[in-house]
């Protein structure tokens, strides 16, 4: 996996009701949060630019992932 630690998302899993948690969920749910935030990213930056500045803002981030659901 990439730049999620895997301990975090094991929790986030447990965290929603699952008991046990084989290490395979917690590598699959982080491949899939990764994915998904580096959509997140890209469609930020591209906000931001767009509004002519190279600084990703939070309100940018909440637009991109309205923008992706």
């Amino acid at each position: 996996m990439g730049e999620l630690p895997i301990a975090p998302i094991g929790r986030l899993i447990k965290n929603a009701g699952g008991q046990r948690v084989s290490a395979g969920a917690e590598e699959a749910l982080g491949k899939v949060l990764e994915q998904w935030a580096e959509d997140v990213a890209r469609q930020a930056v591209k906000l931001a630019k767009h509004a002519g500045r190279v600084t990703v803002n939070a309100s940018d981030i909440e637009l991109a992932v309205e923008e992706l659901a």
